[in-house]
């Protein structure tokens, strides 16, 4: 998991701001500048300059003109400014380039460090954070950065110079863009709004309580007994949802009461969706839980429980409302689900749902399926939908993989010193291994784990992840593994890039990509290596049925979203019924026909629902791009083959992905694969 929520923010403040304002919506400003003043201060620049600039002369003023506000001065001031501001020759151009991209380096990599280090009490093992935490973590210091950039006309400048590009213009020019072309458009990307600075601060004040609310949401699970009174999960068992519950539950195919925790673990996931789970059991452990009857106990004595109030929903609810608030002062993507695909992802979301919507109705889901029952020897079940038996090495119990994992990794300083050799098993020389790892520092995270890259050269990433008091059980290390593959592409593509402007890579999804493909080796970092002549089948419907599972997740969570926009006065009980609602359509249409469970809601169990809005797309397609890479890197060392994609940088995903294995992000290499393992499995 990547810190999407800290990437949510950072963007708003890198590409807009103005005044401060109070937390209730305001109206957006109008421009000042009319098409006359315009029209006038581009025929003079023109006539100053020549034809050879005419495309940035026309494109910049305008864009320059959509910015400019009464506080910024006259019309005759405008018009001034652009006169004496333009700069034509091409040496010019770059020596300002180079400028701006040093000092807003500066600028992203100060502030991101002081957002690492006033999150730490919220993020890292140690005390439960108290309301002051709370106060410094959700604290933007940036959130006036651009309304000063504006203030001072640094932003007027870069907008009048680097002109913007839409995402339908970059797809038509960029395949013949040189780099520094590139890295221009970027600029050109960095002030096309301005959005209230008391906005930006309650944007990331409600994104930190939903990432804190999600990080202390934990279930006891030695606390949980069945109609019996017998406990199925060994003491000490904390799990976080989703991701632990989750991962508990996969881990349960190769245990030998596995079905009966799985169905457990089923039920918890219930609870938690209709806010029917008490409270006493959130992140407490001093009553007894059964979650089939919905009672608790404690001494032996039934106690009354009382449900948690649509708490969850009360989340989503002000995550909705304090993007929304954003709406009307970004005219380019006038709503966040435009914001979060259109300039996050960089592919439409129509797209994005056509893709997904392919996959999830293709008969070859069927089939997987079937092979999935048969191996099972049982009907599936809707938690089925997490089947993790196609792992070449996925027999062995988790407990035998938890033995090796503690002993190896006792504390985070040893899973800092291994990072070279992690590095050096998936190819990368001894070198080149210790410059990189040596620029990840490793924390012990409150919540599931995550990475969090840095904001400038040669500082440090932070791989987050838990190691419990007698060492990193699997669970911690595959997650550790997942993230450490964020921390080396987060690492490369910001020390690496040949511009600034163009660390990282095109979108989240990317970034998780790479992530999946440490987390697939991660057995044999541990040196255990299968030999199973099916090996590179499994690993295709391995891919095939995540890409199935997470895909209609993602589907809820657009229309969500979708709703949320028809439905913008809600209330957190109304959405709690909208989003079972979406939820069990979704899954009668595409997964009752193939798991069972009608109405069945368990595609809204993510907490990424939750804590990072419109996150979840990125998983998906990141799990078609793995693939399409896997399938680049089979054979060739992996290490210099990822190295040679991620120097890309962040220009447009269907460019990168041309550049990184020949052709455009798609689904056909998942579903010929898949249905190739089935006849060969068969």
């Amino acid at each position: 998991m990547n810190k999407s929520v800290i990437l949510i923010v950072m963007a708003v403040i890198l590409s807009n701001c103005t005044s401060e304002v109070k937390k209730q919506a305001a109206p957006p400003v109008a421009m000042t500048i009319g098409e006359p003043v315009i029209a006038e201060t581009i025929k003079a620049l023109k006539e100053k300059f020549g034809e050879n600039a005419s495309f940035r002369i026309d494109r910049g003023v305008r864009q320059a003109a959509s910015l400019w506000r009464e506080t910024d001065g006259t019309p005759g001031d405008f018009t001034e400014f652009c006169n004496s501001h333009f700069v034509a020759g091409e040496a010019e151009l770059e020596a300002l380039y180079k400028k701006l991209e040093r000092n807003l380096e500066i600028f992203s990599g100060y502030f991101h460090k002081m957002d690492v280090l006033l999150k730490e009490p919220l993020q890292l093992d140690g005390p439960e954070p108290g309301p002051v935490d709370l106060m410094f973590g959700s604290y933007n210091a940036a959130a006036h950065l651009t309304d000063d950039f504006f203030a001072n006309k640094i932003a007027f400048l870069t907008a009048l110079n680097f002109p913007y590009y839409s995402l339908k213009e970059k797809t038509q020019l960029g395949e013949k863009w040189s780099r520094r072309e590139w890295a221009y458009a970027r600029m050109g990307d960095q002030f096309t709004s301005r959005v209230p600075a008391g906005i930006i601060q309650n944007v990331s004040e409600t994104l930190t309580a939903a990432d804190t609310y999600i990080s202390g949401y934990n279930i006891f699970m030695d606390k949980l007994i069945d109609s019996t009174g017998t406990r199925l999960f060994p003491e000490g068992l904390k799990l976080i949802t989703h991701w632990g519950l989750r991962d508990e539950l996969k881990s349960d195919y190769a245990a030998a009461n596995g079905l009966v925790k799985q169905r457990m673990i089923y039920e918890v996931m219930q609870r938690i969706i209709d806010q029917s789970i008490p409270q006493e059991v959130i992140n407490k452990g001093d009553v007894y839980w059964d979650p089939f009857a919905n009672k608790i106990s404690r001494n032996g004595a039934e106690v009354t429980a009382t449900p948690e109030p649509d708490k969850r929903y009360e989340v989503l609810l002000a995550n909705f409302r304090a993007l929304k608030q954003m709406d009307n002062f970004t005219p380019y993507s006038p709503t966040y689900i435009t914001r979060a695909f259109e300039d996050g992802m960089e592919i439409p979301q129509e797209d994005i749902e056509k893709l997904f919507t392919e996959l999830v109705s293709s008969p070859v889901v069927k089939e997987v399926a079937a092979l999935i029952s048969q191996r099972l020897g049982r009907p599936l079940e809707p938690f089925d939908i997490w089947y993790n038996g196609f792992r070449a090495a996925g027999g062995i119990p988790e407990e035998q993989l938890t033995a090796l994992t503690t002993k190896k990794y006792p504390t985070t300083e040893a899973v800092r010193k291994d990072l070279p050799l992690i590095m050096q098993k998936l190819g990368w020389t001894p070198s080149e291994a210790q410059r990189i790892s040596a620029l990840v520092t490793v924390d012990a995270s409150r919540g599931a784990g995550h990475a969090w890259g840095a904001g400038m050269k040669n500082d440090l990433a932070h791989l987050r992840t838990r190691v419990g008091s007698g060492g990193m059980d699997f669970k911690g290390y595959n997650i550790a593994v997942h993230e450490f593959g964020h921390c080396v592409e987060q690492t490369i593509t910001m020390n690496d890039v040949d511009y600034f402007m163009l660390n990282g890579v095109p979108n989240t999804a990317f970034t998780e990509a790479v992530a999946f493909l440490f987390q697939k080796r991660d057995l044999e970092l541990l040196g255990i290596k299968g030999n199973d002549p099916m090996k590179e089948h499994l690993m295709a419907l391995d891919n095939f049925w995540s890409c199935y599972e997470i895909m209609g997740v993602s589907l809820v969570d657009m229309q969500v979203w979708k709703w949320l926009y028809a439905h913008p006065e809600t209330t957190p009980a109304q959405l709690k019924e909208a989003v079972i609602t979406i939820a069990k359509e979704v899954w009668n249409k595409y997964y009752a026909g193939v798991l069972g469970g009608n109405d069945e809601p368990l595609l809204a169990i993510y907490s990424h629902m939750i804590d990072n809005p419109l996150y979840l797309s990125n998983y998906p397609v990141g799990h078609l791009i793995d693939f399409q890479i896997e399938q680049q890197v089979t054979g060739k060392n992996m290490a210099t083959e990822i190295t040679h994609m991620l120097v890309q940088g962040r220009i447009i995903p269907q460019l990168w992905m041309k550049g990184a294995v020949g052709r455009e992000i798609t689904i056909q290499p998942t579903l010929e694969a898949a249905g190739k393992a089935v006849e060969a499995l068969k």
